[in-house]
Parts: structure tokens; sequence; C-alpha cells
């Protein structure tokens, strides 16, 4: 199918305005550059309540932003990880997506502010946001939350770290996940994909830029063969029920239909909702696409389903 109008036209405005490749920036430019996406995102969505806090990590505090609706509790809860290529992203980006999947979905969300590479390398940010995880969820009634109602969500990076963590969640004893929605998700760092040639020029996300938020990552290439960097390598039995996002001008495309389908394989009840005329970053251009919104809805149905709500 053809890339959607808006999409183009977005990508058309970026090209005027001369905007480098992240492969081409340095990492302060890059964080910069990643702002950015706020202006995509349209106006925040009103929540009942959101507050900062922090909560314990491997290495110090972990910030985090809780979004609960109105309502009485306890309230299911989703956990959230930025997207970012490990290196860019954090809470503020995610703002308006977290307030808007919030809503959707009926829930809290409390969005994790992981440490980033290059900085703290691999294995900081799945340590870090498996450790918030499981402080959510031991600690659900302080928060007002339903410790039986508990899902991790992510986009792109933080949809490889949402895999991560629900298999370390099943390798560790829990905390127990009723759901993971992953929205384009990385997951298989050293794979060729097919996708990754069609798309890996002109479509927001490339394939230097991948290169590039990898190459930052990890200390070494050898650990993207290690299922907490790419989580299709690992066991997938036994994980929660997913949605699984991909996008048809997407470099992640094939991989993340390759992750739904073997989720499905090892007996995971799975929902793929393809977007085959969306580009990567999507669900973070709510006021700039259109599609973007059903795709909220459709995400949230699944994710009201999993909750029992």
């Amino acid at each position: 199918m053809a890339l959607d109008a808006q999409a183009q036209g977005l990508l058309d405005a970026m090209a005027a305005q001369g905007m480098k490749g992240f492969d081409e920036m340095t990492v302060p430019e890059a964080r910069d550059a990643g702002l950015a996406f706020i202006g995509l995102q349209g106006e925040p969505e009103d929540i009942a309540e959101v507050y900062d806090r922090t909560v314990p990590g491997p290495a110090g505090e972990i910030p985090v932003r809780v979004y609960k609706p109105a309502g009485a509790g306890p309230h299911p809860v989703i956990v959230y990880f930025h997207g970012g290529g490990w290196v860019i992203g954090d809470i503020e980006v995610a703002d308006k997506p977290c307030r808007t999947l919030s809503n959707v979905a009926n829930c809290a969300v409390v969005s994790v502010g992981y440490r980033k590479a290059p900085e703290h390398t691999y294995p900081a940010a799945p340590e870090d946001c498996y450790a918030a995880t499981k402080w959510v969820a031991e600690n659900a009634g302080e928060l007002g939350l339903d410790a039986s109602r508990v899902a991790v969500a992510g986009d792109s990076a933080g949809g490889n770290l949402a895999a991560v963590v629900a298999q370390m969640a099943k390798q560790n004893g829990g905390p127990a996940l009723v759901y993971q929605l992953l929205i384009y998700p990385a997951v298989d760092a050293g794979g060729e994909y097919p996708s990754r040639v069609e798309n890996g020029e002109g479509y927001l996300l490339t394939k230097g830029a991948m290169d590039w938020f990898y190459g930052h990552y990890l200390e070494n290439p050898n650990q993207a063969e290690e299922p907490r960097v790419s989580p299709i390598r690992g066991d997938l039995s036994g994980l929660p029920p997913a949605t699984v996002i991909t996008a048809g001008y997407d470099p992640l495309r094939d991989e993340g239909n390759a992750y739904a389908a073997a989720l499905a394989d090892a007996g995971v009840t799975v929902e793929h909702l393809e977007n085959p005329t969306m580009i990567h970053g999507f669900f973070w251009m709510l006021g700039a696409i259109e599609h973007t919104r059903g795709v909220y809805d459709q995400a949230g149905a699944h994710l009201r389903a999993a909750f029992g709500s």
C-alpha cells in the first residue's frame, strides 16, 4: 500500500528543513532532535492525576511519572518504556502518548525514566525497567493500583524493553504480567530482514540510525545474540498475551512480524496490528497523522479486555 499522505508530508517537511540523520548527529544533537516529537503529538489529554516520583533501582533511584484515571481504584496499570534507541527520548517526550494510553485503556500508566546509553550501556536499561516493574507490582497498594492487573508496554527500543521485561519476569518468578503491548519493537539486533533494506532510507528511522543506536547501546557486537538485547532469541513459551504493532514503511517491520509469529508459535495469544501505510514513530505523531488515533483505540480495547475492564 502507498505511504500515508500525512506521513509523506511530514517526511517532506523534515527533508525541506535539512534534518540530518541521527547517525550524523552527536548524542546531544540527537536528544534535542528527539524533543521535536512533542510538537507532533497534538494537545495533551486531560488525566485525573499526574505526578512524578522515584523508585529504587539497581544503581540508584529511577524517575517515573504516574498517570491515574478518574474513579475509585485500585486501577490496572501499564508500566511504559519510551522509545529512542536506548539513547534519546525521556519521560517528557512520552508524556502525551502516556496520557492517551491511560485514557484509551482506562488504567494507570507508570512511565519509566530508565538509564540511557552511551552513559549507561546495556544491560542498564533492562535492569532498570525490570526493577521498576517489580517495584510497581510489589507496591501497588501504596499507589492505588491492582497488582493482579499489571501490563508492560513500549515503543521501538521501549518495545524491546517491554518484551525483555516480560521474559525477565517469567524467568525470575514474577511479577505476574497480564499483557504486553509492543509498538514496532526492535527484537533482533543481530538479524537480517528485507525491511531493513527496503525501508533503510527515507522513512525517518534509517539503517544507519539503527546501527548508530546499537553502537551506543552495546559494549560489544556479540551482545546482539543475548535474549535481553534480542528477545526473539529467548524462550517465548509461557509469556503473557501480546499486541504487536508494526508499520509497513519501517526498517523494524519484518522483525516485528517475526516476533508476533514466534510468540504465536510458542503458544502465546497474539494480536498483530499491521499498519502498512505507516512509518516508524507514528505512535508519537497523534497530532500530525490521523491514522494514529485508531491504533490507540485498538490497543486500548485489547488492554481493557486483558484487564477485564
